[in-house]
């Protein structure tokens, strides 16, 4: 039995499809997840969540990552609070590091290369975060970048919402 979302997954929709706008899917299953990180190359995994200061800067700045001319091979996000179980998943391929969201991972041939955690993540700014991740795409990735064309990019303003207005179910 899966187990339900603690917040509306409607009212988290923005900040999911901000991330799509840029190439990023979601999963939602735990299967999904093993299938992505089963794959080989290189995979983004953006732990997503609802949490205004950190979120607020990582998604920004997974964005403006993803502009960079190396980037990773699979894109995916799971949103902590809603997709449960794929959130367990993604976790349970980070060992060391501590449940944490956001958080974002950088796998390469299913074994994580570069994670920042929320306690990084909490001390940058969306451009720091992007340039973190674009130095690990130099050191790891292959497939040329930019994700979109950057005049697609320039039209996407992030959302701009603070955690505490979404609602729990």
């Amino acid at each position: 039995m899966p187990l339900p979302p603690i917040y509306d997954p409607e009212a988290v929709k923005p900040m999911e499809e901000e991330l799509h706008r840029v190439g990023v899917n979601s999963l939602r299953t735990p299967e999904e997840v093993d299938a992505t990180l089963s794959r080989q190359g290189t995979a983004l995994v953006v732990i997503n969540s609802v949490c205004g200061c950190a979120a607020g800067g990582a998604r920004p700045g997974v964005m403006v990552s993803l502009q960079h001319t190396k980037i990773p091979d699979h894109l995916a996000t799971v949103f902590a609070g809603v997709d449960r179980d794929a959130v367990e998943s993604a976790r349970s391929r980070l060992s060391g590091v501590p449940p944490s969201s956001p958080c974002i991972a950088l796998f390469k041939d299913g074994q994580p290369v570069h994670v920042l955690e929320r306690r990084h993540i909490e001390q940058m700014d969306a451009q720091m975060v992007a340039n973190s991740l674009a130095k690990a795409y130099e050191e790891n990735c292959t497939r040329q970048g930019p994700s979109i064309p950057a005049e697609e990019f320039q039209k996407i303003v992030p959302v701009q919402m603070c955690g505490s207005s979404v609602p729990k179910l």
